[in-house]
């Protein structure tokens, strides 16, 4: 799995926010976060992963710690007025509240955590994708959980394959992919295309909702065979309209993405 490009993932960002203006505000705000995480990949790139452990228990809160300060640094120039005020909280609180948080997260207690689960995950993306990328190559998957981390779907990718596309899902944790089933529900099984319905709107073709109405889950799809140049980390946020019309059909998403959406 080749090293992610955090410079592009930026720059699409940037492109992005006169080409959708419904998402434009949450993707002026995403843009600096992605060169944060960026800077934070870099960092922590020397560290080497080993497939014997799991990866949450190989993420050191020890390397993210002293990065804090950066990321609140940022949030405090371009968040909304609730991160900021968050961010001024988590400042005067201090290295021992940083490391607390991450420890819950990395243990799977995110509940509950408000906006503090955005500076965590702001965080824990970029190690988590570095080490999981060092774990080679995934056969398909055909359970909800991420093969590398068993953390959830937050989105499902479409890359063209033959006449067709091929289906992969994106991890909300550790950001890799995995090789998924087309006619599928992550969730409940579901394999009837009776009942699972995709929706997308005239603005944004390459953006879809794949939903299902046995479970009543959805996942946002980012389809590469009708716009190659998308990034689907990226372009999700882009989509956050479609997220909100999700929502209120009364469909649920599998996973939220690093904003919340």
């Amino acid at each position: 799995m080749p090293n992610p490009d955090w410079n592009k993932r930026a720059a699409r960002a940037r492109e992005l926010i006169s080409e959708t203006p419904a998402a434009a505000e949450l993707l002026r705000f995403y843009a600096p976060v992605l060169d944060f995480q960026g800077r934070l990949y870099s960092a922590v790139s020397h560290t080497a992963a080993d497939a014997q452990r799991s990866l949450r228990a190989q993420l050191d809160p020890g390397l993210l710690v002293p990065l804090f300060p950066e990321l609140l640094a940022v949030v405090e120039a371009h968040g909304t007025a609730q991160l900021r005020e968050a961010a001024g909280g988590l400042r005067r609180l201090g290295e021992p509240s940083w490391r607390e948080l991450l420890l819950d997260y990395l243990g799977g207690q995110q509940e509950d955590k408000g906006p503090a689960q955005f500076f965590v995950r702001a965080c824990v993306e970029p190690y988590a994708e570095h080490l999981a990328s060092q774990f080679g190559a995934r056969p398909p998957h055909t359970t909800s959980s991420c093969p590398a981390c068993a953390g959830r779907p937050m989105l499902a990718v479409l890359r063209p394959e033959g006449e067709g596309a091929r289906r992969s899902l994106l991890c909300s944790f550790c950001l890799i992919e995995w090789e998924f089933r087309r006619l599928l529900c992550p969730i409940c099984g579901e394999e009837n295309e009776r009942n699972l319905p995709v929706y997308t709107s005239e603005g944004l073709p390459y953006l879809r909702v794949e939903s299902c109405d046995t479970c009543h889950h959805y996942l946002l799809c980012v389809d590469l065979s009708k716009n190659g140049l998308a990034i689907p980390l990226v372009d999700q946020i882009a989509a956050a309209p479609l997220d909100l019309w999700a929502a209120e059909k009364g469909y649920r998403k599998v996973a939220t993405n690093l904003l919340g959406f």
